[in-house]
């Protein structure tokens, strides 16, 4: 998918659009994870205090319905100790691209991922969680806003909390709390995040594992409904603050939730749904659903319709497209769109395919298919380098990295650009080298490997290049071979000069 929402992250997690599926306990399961990552979002499966056999089902089904990236979402300080760490062997086992913690910093468990070569997301309420989860390994970050639904770790406004935080962090940065629509999604990457992570929106889908009470409740709800409170705490950490929709229980109709009386209002299957629990209502409950948690962010009055999953992204993010320029200050989008909008010199030449071969030039159809053989490289190599640059703790190859895949997305869009202009069609794939890199884990024997890649590519590139008619693919194609050859250059000297393998990790 080729769209101005393209951010850096989207190279990181693996996904076509820096959207995020938020993973709500109970209600992203497997059927919604896999909608939205099939979509070209990034979903997470919300598995909090799940058994290990249920995460391993839940993420064999992803995988059974979606062939994109996924990742778990789990919660230490809501899990008890014992399950938490089955939950996270669990995530190990089935080699799961991410995995997103939340609340009480765990130094062990991100050691065990990133050891695991799983990317590490951590959600904080505040900057200096932020910098603490950063000096504990967390290669993302998630910024939530006081404005997010369920579970609230801050008390700052998500606008305020993103412009104190983007300028002083080093990795990614996701935006979570009150985000329904792509106006929010264009805010949020205006003000430094690279993608926004979505909970409310989705939870009115089709596909959501929400208790259609509750997804009554969403679309039905105005948009200054949802308050916070800490009636709902049994299962959880005291003192916690929720965002939920008005009920019998807020209103105060219940009795007083700290009275340390237990009352059963409900089941899911063998297990009892307490009074003043933090569950929420889910297709395989029973009870009165009126009394339940019933999550909702502040921006729940952008939610009018239960939707299905897939239709709902890209509605948020055809409007997040049309309002990208106007929250893009630094006058980048305008720069991207007069680049884009440039017709390279003689895009019709090759029109006259039997003179083409008459004088030994590639015909268009060689071309689409060679430009698409390049795009699917020039992808994977992306997505591989940012992962690399995250995973390493060197910062002379984490820098490389980095500039790595800034180089190669500048030539995906090189290459997006000719084949529109060629009338083609671009290819959806990522290279297999992407798999097969990701698969080394020692990250300097990981580098020589992606060198490799950049030689065929300019190899390929040597070969194509005598039978280039055109003027203007000749020349950016030439810029491109010339780019890889300077990348191999100072990749071969910085590794001529690295420790034994395995210090990069």
């Amino acid at each position: 998918m080729n769209t101005p929402l393209q951010t850096p992250i989207c190279d990181v997690l693996g996904c076509d659009v820096p959207i995020v599926l938020a993973g709500m306990g109970g209600v992203a399961r497997s059927d919604l994870v896999a909608a939205v990552s099939s979509a070209g979002g990034f979903g997470l499966l919300g598995m909090v205090r799940e058994s290990p056999e249920l995460i391993t089902a839940e993420i064999a089904r992803v995988r059974g319905l979606c062939e994109r990236e996924f990742g778990v979402s789990l919660i230490p300080a809501a899990t008890p100790p014992e399950l938490f760490t089955a939950e996270l062997a669990a995530c190990i086992a089935a080699r799961v691209s991410a995995v997103a913690l939340f609340w009480d910093l765990s130094y062990e468990a991100i050691a065990r991922l990133r050891d695991a070569s799983i990317l590490v997301l951590c959600q904080v309420g505040s900057t200096e969680e932020a910098h603490a989860a950063v000096r504990a390994g967390a290669q993302i970050i998630i910024a939530q806003g006081a404005e997010a639904g369920g579970h609230v770790r801050g008390s700052t406004a998500l606008r305020t909390l993103l412009a104190e935080m983007a300028p002083q962090l080093r990795v990614p940065l996701l935006a979570a709390g009150g985000i329904v629509d792509g106006q929010g999604v264009a805010e949020v990457l205006g003000l430094g995040a690279q993608g926004a992570v979505i909970g409310t929106a989705f939870l009115a889908t089709e596909e959501s594992f929400a208790h259609d009470y509750h997804k009554q409740r969403i679309i039905t709800a105005s948009a200054g409904a949802p308050l916070r409170t800490r009636a709902f705490h049994v299962n959880w950490p005291p003192d916690a603050e929720v965002r939920v929709l008005p009920n019998s229980v807020t209103e105060g109709r219940r009795g007083d939730p700290f009275s340390g009386h237990r009352t059963v209002i409900g089941a899911e299957g063998a297990r009892s749904i307490w009074l003043f629990s933090t569950d929420s209502p889910l297709r395989d409950m029973t009870g009165d659903f009126e009394a339940m948690a019933l999550y909702a962010g502040e921006g729940v009055g952008g939610i009018t319709a239960i939707a299905p999953a897939a239709e709902r992204l890209r509605s948020i993010c055809a409007e997040a497209e049309q309002h990208l320029a106007m929250v893009r200050n630094d006058g980048a989008q305008a720069v991207a769109d007069k680049d884009a909008d440039a017709v390279p010199a003689s895009q019709l030449c090759y029109a006259r395919q039997a003179d083409d071969l008459y004088a030994g030039f590639a015909t268009r159809e060689e071309i689409l298919v060679f430009l698409n053989e390049l795009l699917e490289a020039e992808r994977a190599g992306a997505r591989i380098t940012a992962r690399t640059a995250l995973d390493a703790k060197d910062e002379s190859l984490a820098g490389l990295m980095q500039e790595i895949r800034h180089d190669e997305a500048r030539w995906c869009a090189m290459l997006l650009t000719w084949i529109t202009q060629l009338n083609g069609t671009a290819s959806p794939r990522i290279g297999d080298f992407y798999g097969k890199c990701l698969a080394i884990a020692d990250l300097y024997a990981r580098a020589r490997f992606i060198n490799r890649g950049q030689g065929w590519v300019v190899r390929r590139l040597k070969e194509m290049l005598p039978r280039i008619r055109d003027d203007g693919l000749h020349a950016d194609l030439t810029a491109m071979l010339l780019g890889h050859d300077e990348n191999i250059r100072r990749s071969e000297m910085m590794l001529a000069t690295t420790p034994s393998e395995g210090a990069g990790n």
